[in-house]
């Protein structure tokens, strides 16, 4: 029997019903998405701060160029590091960095912290963890690794499941990548592939100093509840928090959910107190006394809102967030929503089969599937995706809604594709005024399972909103649309038992 169908049995989560707060207009009548920060910190920045970014080389490049001019701290989260000589150009970057601070006249108080995930940062004798090592022994101070480990690993669970397939019960998802005051937001992992032609989203956004504070601290409340590497390559919890599967689940879960949601409302606290002395302040400075005191920020016309997920933890502020936003999302508007791997949770599909607004999803096609050639059951994996697409289609069919949702088959060759988000445009505008980019995939895995986070991005600047119309153009304009002849093609044809597999395990991919 397939180790998928062992897997399946042993976890059955239920799907929990979640009330989304209504979507209202801004009092002050700034843009209509001001309800998000009824829920996160507000971040309103100009748009001349936000950059995106196309291409995976782009991103690698930018990655070492930050790294080596970081002066004061380095954070980064992702899924895994990948052990080949790109990831290891990577390493020896904050080695030299790290070099650099310690040389300097001054001493320096350059802190590196690199938060991942324990069963994929271990799995094989080369690993993330073995990368790491050499920078953890040589700047015991300065460098810190943490590697989550999901609390519903435990038991004989944790004994019986194997290596690779302990990855699909829950996982640290989160991509940030912070130098100093500057972040990249991105779906993509610290792997070749990702730095060399396996497509993903990215944003860059320099000298947020806050924005910067926020996600600095969010990494550091997981990295707290998470196993420390150690310079032997043994792992320690913190002292005084619960051990994630060898302590009490519930005790350890409501220690993490308080630390992270403290993040979270001590930035919401502070950005309200910050826009309140901004806005509604009987002192309020005029412009030539701010600019005498040093405060030649302009204006916002951009705002910027962390979106956290995490349900191991009862944090479900992205679910909220998303559910909300396809729900109104009126007539006339349009939806693209792009993700690697096409398998929406119950909610979503229901949500864009029901409402008014135009959809169009972007997915992999099988041939550009990260899991596609793969060997043993994983290799199964795109023929389910397919699976699912061709049921999800149907549904469409069924419902006569092929006019207002339509499906579109990312392809490029040599390529995978991994970009997850979407864009909105309100109706009558041909540019989209939101966007939500990070890593969550809008899957069951997604919202229940993993460690996720991302940002909504709201702009009323026309030259952002530009930059994102364009960053959708060029990942649509490989695609082709879907139809039913599609699953007619030889490529396309799923195997008996993918079918009766697939709703077993489809939670967990």
């Amino acid at each position: 029997r397939s180790p998928w169908l062992l897997l399946a049995p042993l976890l059955s989560p239920t799907i929990p019903l979640v009330t989304s707060p209504p979507c209202c207009l801004c009092p002050e009548g700034v843009h209509r998405f001001q309800w998000i920060r009824n829920l996160v910190p507000e971040f309103g920045v100009s748009s001349s701060h936000v950059r995106v970014i196309s291409s995976p080389a782009e991103f690698f490049e930018l990655m070492k160029g930050q790294i080596k001019v970081a002066k004061r701290r380095i954070v980064m989260a992702s899924l895994y590091l990948g052990t080949g000589p790109l990831e290891q150009e990577l390493v020896d970057c904050l080695e030299s960095t790290l070099e650099k601070s310690l040389e300097a006249k001054f001493p320096s108080d350059l802190k590196v912290s690199i938060l991942l995930d324990f069963t994929r940062g271990s799995r094989g004798r080369k690993n993330s963890r073995t990368m790491l090592l050499p920078l953890l022994q040589r700047f015991p101070e300065q460098v810190r690794v943490s590697l989550f480990h999901t609390p519903n690993l435990r038991g004989l669970l944790r004994l019986l499941v194997p290596e690779r397939f302990n990855e699909t019960i829950g996982l640290q998802h989160i991509k940030v990548y912070l130098f100093d005051n500057n972040v990249i937001l991105s779906g993509a992992n610290l792997s070749d592939s990702y730095f060399t032609n396996r497509q993903d989203r990215y944003v860059f956004l320099q000298d947020c100093a806050e924005i910067a504070d926020f996600f600095t601290d969010l990494v550091e409340a997981v990295g707290d509840v998470s196993l420390q590497l150690q310079r032997d390559d043994t792992v320690q919890v913190v002292d005084g928090m619960v051990h994630p599967y060898k302590g009490d689940r519930a005790a350890y879960c409501k220690a993490a959910n308080k630390r992270v949601m403290d993040v979270i409302n001590s930035a919401r606290t502070r950005q309200q107190m910050l826009h309140a002395q901004t806005f509604h302040s009987d002192s309020l400075l005029t412009q030539e006394d701010a600019a005498a005191a040093g405060d030649r920020r302009p204006a916002p016309d951009t705002w910027i809102y962390p979106l956290i997920q995490m349900k191991p933890f009862e944090i479900q502020i992205d679910e909220i967030v998303t559910e909300t936003l396809l729900t109104e999302a009126e007539r006339g508007a349009k939806v693209y929503l792009t993700t690697g791997y096409f398998n929406l949770t119950q909610a979503y599909v229901d949500l864009v089969l029901g409402t008014r607004a135009e959809y169009q999803i972007l997915l992999a096609s099988p041939e550009v599937n990260g899991f596609f050639g793969a060997k043993g059951v994983a290799g199964a994996i795109p023929a389910a995706y397919v699976h699912i697409e061709r049921q999800f289609y149907s549904k469409v069919c069924s419902l006569g809604q092929q006019e207002r949702v339509q499906l579109q088959e990312y392809w490029r060759r040599g390529w995978t594709f991994h970009a997850k988000g979407l864009w909105l445009y309100l109706a009558g505008s041909s540019l989209p005024c939101l966007t939500l980019i990070g890593s969550p995939n809008f899957g069951y895995r997604s919202v229940h399972r993993d460690l996720e986070a991302q940002i909504a991005i709201v702009t009323e600047n026309r030259a952002l909103q530009q930059q994102l119309h364009q960053e959708q153009e060029q990942l649509y304009l490989r695609s082709g649309v879907v139809s039913s002849s599609t699953f007619e093609q030889p490529s396309r044809q799923v195997k008996l038992w993918v079918k009766i597999v697939t709703p077993l395990i489809k939670n967990f991919f």
